[in-house]
């Protein structure tokens, strides 16, 4: 098992999931319609986002990539799920 963290204006939370997980499957931890829905992950690891200090200025910085379906999620991954 690894964990990943979604993080908002609230809260910020760490998901369990099996290790090796595609993002869609992640996803389903939270909502099954992360699954069925999936456009895209966008996905920075938790240091990096400690590092810059919120997601805004880790997107200036160029650290928050743009992943699709294959992607396989890592533990400490923190990600923002896009779906339809």
């Amino acid at each position: 098992l690894i964990s990943f963290f979604t993080t908002g204006e609230d809260e910020t939370r760490a998901w369990t999931i099996v290790n090796g997980s595609t993002a869609p499957k992640a996803g389903a931890a939270i909502h099954t319609d992360f699954e069925t829905k999936f456009i895209r992950a966008e996905v920075i690891e938790w240091q990096k986002l400690l590092e810059a200090g919120s997601r805004a200025a880790a997107r200036e910085k160029g650290w928050i990539r743009t992943e699709g379906k294959e992607y396989v999620v890592k533990d400490g991954d923190t990600i923002e799920f896009l779906h339809g």
